[in-house]
């Protein structure tokens, strides 16, 4: 159930905006007959009630030179005791740690906590083997909490797509 009760308008409005962010108001109030002021306002709400999270520029991993996606599932360390993470004065799991050098690690574009035998779904987007190696080598499996690491790579990407099903 959404937190934000959401009419046909408002569903049309993020439709748009997710198929094309850059579009100004009024084109987008033309599209679902308002006029620009109420549509604003809805856009505004939007934002503020953080359905709306922010625009991006997607781009294109292969024109960039990042032509190698994995994804990697990453098993942690469950027993043990805390230890304080770098960023904080409070005692911290091995989830803890693992979840801030996440953040730090400019290869991974996704971190998803799973279910099932591994504990997290990395996504890596890297320029090749070699880039692969050396972040699997150097970053993941230094990591003092990851104790289990097994890659599946891309061959072909058949859908992909940031927009959501507005149902």
């Amino acid at each position: 159930m959404a937190d934000i009760e959401l009419d046909a308008i408002d569903r049309k409005i993020l439709a748009i905006l997710q198929e094309n962010g850059r579009l100004s108001n009024q084109e987008i109030a033309d599209r679902v007959n308002l006029s620009p002021s109420p549509c604003l306002r809805r856009i505004r709400r939007l934002e503020e009630s953080g359905v709306i999270r922010g625009y991006v520029a997607l781009l294109d991993s292969q024109k960039l030179g990042l032509g190698l996606l994995a994804y990697v599932n990453v098993r942690l360390e469950k027993r043990g005791g805390t230890s304080f993470a770098p960023r904080s004065s409070n005692p911290a799991t091995h989830a803890d740690l693992f979840r801030e050098a996440v953040q730090d690690w400019p290869e991974v574009v996704a971190c998803d906590a799973m279910t099932g035998d591994m504990d997290y779904l990395l996504r890596v987007q890297v320029e090749d083997m070699a880039h692969f190696s050396r972040f699997v080598q150097d970053h993941l499996l230094h990591h003092p909490s990851v104790i289990d690491v097994k890659t599946s790579f891309s061959l072909e990407r058949i859908k992909e797509t940031t927009a959501l099903p507005l149902l």
